[in-house]
């Protein structure tokens, strides 16, 4: 009796996806008019929309190579999960890169390495190094700031990120001794977890916003006021991702703590313009810097991607004449980052990040600028000989933005703008956070930088060393064709970077106190 009953019941079973099949195909032939393979070939048809919705992670897992994928390869991503679990980073059997292709690094190693003194303060942390130079030591700012690490968390909004991302990403700062950019929408509760916290604002004004979408010196007041946290404040000018672009925040997805943090109504669509309120020229823009210089103590900077010239040539003319301007300027790539973009922004408005940041620190020191200013490079640089490279180069820090996501789950599905990130990271989505352990992602945050930092300050003994600071420009090559033909970077960018005063890393451990401060 069981038996039969068991058979009639699979029947029925098949019969309902018999028919659910059958009214799919119905709709896909006589009632959807929006695809045309759904339409020609009912029901097999989303399966290929399926394989096409998964195709990032099928090719990074089962059809590219270790080193052809972008935005980064295999080799890459490999290396940022294992060293932020603290695991083997290493490769055997050599390395399976072309070092003959166009663009390839060459770092010049010495004879002899750079031996540590006794004492040192590498001997007793491995990871210490702090940056050489001091953002708002040259303007005499009333709270100058001296980065306690060289790689910092890139400008990413709580609203782009998830809170428990963002979350993860300022404890992690705070036990690596890092700083941690806000990103332009606002200061939230997840950036106050201890780390030092960079505030960063655009167009929108998020979190010193005022009634008229302008810019609120009262707010900004209150804001450093309220959080000491705060060292530093970026202004952005512009992304790597959409330079000149500005964007709309859908008023659905302003929930009631997104509009509380940005200081903008729940529900109601929001401008960013490209361009800003407060200032409409370099000028201006100077004035600007000055003003909330002196109403915050705090050290000022400016975020762009680089393209044309003319208004950069302009500023450096300023700050050479008169002493005023930004203590610290970011350079953003322009291949895009973690900011939703138009493939035709991304793929082709602004320099890459070592075009443009050549051009730029050239202009700057022909105007003797390169030694005030605290230059911050962003631009796929979270790896210890791209570093080194930016640093040969003028840089004077690093920030990273989708390095330290992998470094807390990323698995770049590609899918940020979407809402559907299936790591948690880039999501507002509460069931897809929840996989996301804020005591265990900044700990793996942390031990990312901290091996950073170990294996740059190894490849700067390997060349001789003490400190990535020294590092010049004729210690870096770039492969154009066989090594006969190789470029120095000074040959290849014709400038000379600047020497930075540096005067041992103990004397940066006796300048530093906690929290990163001169």
């Amino acid at each position: 009796m069981n038996v039969i009953l068991d058979f009639f019941l699979n029947i029925a079973w098949w019969g309902w996806i018999l028919i659910s099949l059958a009214l799919v195909a119905i709709r896909d032939i006589f009632f959807q008019k929006t695809h045309t393979i759904s339409h020609n070939y009912p029901i097999v048809g989303h399966l290929r929309y399926w394989l096409e919705s998964i195709g990032p992670e099928m090719r990074q897992y089962f059809v590219a190579n270790n080193r052809e994928e972008l935005p980064f390869n295999r080799i890459e991503r490999g290396w940022i999960y294992a060293s932020a679990k603290k695991e083997n980073n290493y490769e055997g059997f050599g390395t399976d890169r072309d070092i003959y292709e166009h663009q390839h690094v060459f770092i010049n190693n010495a004879m002899m390495p750079y031996k540590l003194p006794e004492n040192h303060p590498n001997k007793m942390d491995k990871t210490f190094l702090p940056c050489a130079k001091v953002m708002g030591e040259f303007s005499k700012r009333k709270r100058p700031f001296r980065p306690a690490s060289i790689i910092n968390v890139s400008a990413m909004s709580f609203g782009s990120l998830s809170a428990k991302a963002v979350e993860s990403l300022n404890k992690g700062v705070k036990i690596a001794g890092a700083y941690h950019n806000t990103g332009e929408g606002g200061l939230s509760p997840y950036h106050s977890y201890g780390g030092d916290v960079v505030f960063h604002f655009g167009t929108g004004y998020f979190g010193v916003r005022a009634d008229d979408g302008g810019f609120s010196m009262e707010k900004m007041v209150k804001l450093v006021k309220d959080n000491p946290f705060i060292r530093a404040i970026e202004i952005k000018l512009s992304q790597g991702a959409k330079p000149g672009k500005g964007g709309v925040l859908p008023g659905a997805k302003i929930t009631k703590e997104i509009a509380v943090i940005r200081g903008v109504e729940v529900g109601k669509d929001v401008l960013s313009p490209p361009n800003h309120k407060a200032f409409s020229n370099v000028p201006e823009m100077v004035d600007f810097i000055e003003k909330i210089a002196e109403a915050t103590g705090l050290p000022v900077g400016i975020k762009a991607a680089i393209g044309k010239l003319d208004q950069w040539e302009e500023l450096a003319k300023i700050m050479n004449e008169t002493g005023k301007g930004p203590d610290f300027i970011t350079v953003d790539g322009g291949e895009g980052g973690t900011g939703a973009a138009p493939p035709s922004f991304a793929d082709h408005v602004s320099l890459p990040w070592v075009y443009g940041f050549s051009d730029l620190y050239k202009l700057f020191k022909q105007y003797y600028l390169a030694e005030r200013v605290v230059f911050i490079a962003s631009g796929k640089l979270g790896f210890p000989a791209k570093a080194a490279m930016a640093f040969a180069m003028g840089a004077d820090c690093i920030n990273v933005a989708r390095e330290a996501m992998m470094s807390i789950g990323c698995i770049q599905a590609q899918v940020c703008h979407t809402n559907r990130c299936p790591s948690g990271v880039a999501t507002q989505s509460k069931w897809l956070q929840k996989g996301i352990d804020p005591t265990l992602k900044s700990v793996r945050l942390a031990q990312y930088f901290k091996t950073f930092r170990k294996e740059l300050i190894e490849i700067s003994h390997a060349s001789g060393y003490e400190h990535p600071c020294q590092f010049k420009m004729s210690d870096v090559e770039i492969n154009v064709d066989y090594h006969n033909l190789s470029k120095a970077l000074e040959s290849t960018y014709r400038y000379k970077k600047t020497p930075v005063p540096f005067s041992g890393m103990q004397t940066l451990k006796d300048c530093i106190h906690l929290g990163g401060s001169k």
